[in-house]
């Protein structure tokens, strides 16, 4: 069964087969280990078998996809960064020496760098995907962030990155972010698509004093004030930056290929929650890697009935606790098929 082609991409997003859950659950009690002995990693080996609708799961290939856009909201002083930080991000880890780097080196973690509207130009090179739709949004403050037009291309984009992963045989997409001014854009699309009260969802982001946090919390009562937009796709135009909606793309081209999705912090969240909220199916292709210690992050999950793999205190972004949660990951899908059942235990069938 499946939902409805969504009407701005043609895919369709399988729900899961309460059989196949039904028989990993079967297979994983008949493991040679006491029942309910590997807590949650056993639900997570069951999820992935849903997902790939398999009894014989794996998680090979993982890729985090580092979605990079401007805000004109950031005008407004909603960062305590100028919007340059985010050309200047996107140039190291093109070097391979951000946080994001080092630790996909470290999990055996692929990392993409995508343009999905930072305001400056880059030199074609490897490791970057241009899929620019403008060089930054609008200024939310005082008018709609993006056209209509715009939200339905970045969705686009990001279902289309998702169904080449998939054809390149990628097991498990990270959508991950880089974009200065981003907390507030995802603030906004918390408030409305959770939903949320606005000052639950605006955290410090990358560092605000508290005179900083008042004018961010006064810029963003502006732009909530100017729409009363409910709607995703009327809330993503309003308040989305690129790179959010981009990412909520890849989420859903993932799911309408099988792919487990593994969900970052606080911004990839409310990507995902824009992608579910489109289409509701995408919520069981999403594995939810640890809870950001920026400020909403722990209602965002709540409002999506999510429980994260990790608790680190980390609210970096760049889809760094992803990465750190592809390792439990792999090894779920492991659990189902490297473990020797009881019943070969006790046979001497080793």
């Amino acid at each position: 069964m499946t939902d409805h082609p969504l009407p701005f991409v043609s895919l369709a997003i399988a729900r899961p087969d309460a059989s196949m859950a039904e028989a990993l659950r079967a297979k994983v009690g008949a493991l040679a280990k006491p029942a309910g002995s590997l807590g949650r990693l056993e639900d997570l080996a069951v999820q992935i078998g849903v997902i790939q609708d398999r009894l014989d799961p794996k998680v090979e290939r993982v890729r985090a996809y580092v979605f990079a856009g401007d805000h004109g909201l950031n005008a407004e002083g909603v960062s305590a960064y100028p919007s340059s930080v985010t050309a200047a991000m996107v140039a190291t880890f093109l070097a391979g020496r951000a946080s994001v780097n080092a630790l996909a080196r470290a999990c055996g973690v692929e990392v993409t760098v995508v343009d999905a509207g930072v305001d400056a130009q880059f030199t074609p090179q490897a490791g970057l995907i241009d899929a620019k739709i403008r060089r930054g949004s609008r200024n939310a403050a005082l008018e709609p962030a993006l056209t209509a037009a715009e939200v339905e291309a970045a969705l686009a984009r990001g279902v289309a990155l998702a169904q080449a992963a998939a054809d390149e045989g990628i097991d498990a997409l990270i959508p991950g972010e880089m974009g200065i001014g981003n907390t507030a854009s995802a603030a906004l699309i918390m408030h409305r698509l959770a939903p949320a009260p606005l000052e639950a969802c605006i955290g410090a982001g990358a560092g605000h004093d508290a005179a900083g946090m008042e004018r961010k919390t006064r810029a963003l009562r502006r732009a909530a004030l100017r729409s009363e937009a409910r709607a995703p796709l009327d809330v993503l135009a309003q308040f989305g930056g690129l790179e959010i909606v981009m990412m909520a793309g890849l989420i859903l081209g993932g799911a309408s290929r099988r792919r487990v999705v593994i969900v970052d912090g606080f911004i990839s969240t409310v990507a995902a929650l824009a992608a579910i909220r489109l289409a509701p199916a995408a919520r069981d292709h999403c594995v939810f890697a640890h809870a950001s210690a920026e400020h909403g992050h722990g209602a965002l999950l709540e409002a999506l009935g999510a429980e994260p793999l990790l608790r680190l205190s980390m609210r970096l972004g760049e889809g760094t606790g992803g990465v750190l949660a592809a390792p439990l990951v792999r090894a779920a899908a492991g659990v189902l098929n490297g473990v020797a059942t009881l019943e070969d235990v006790i046979s001497g069938r080793l």
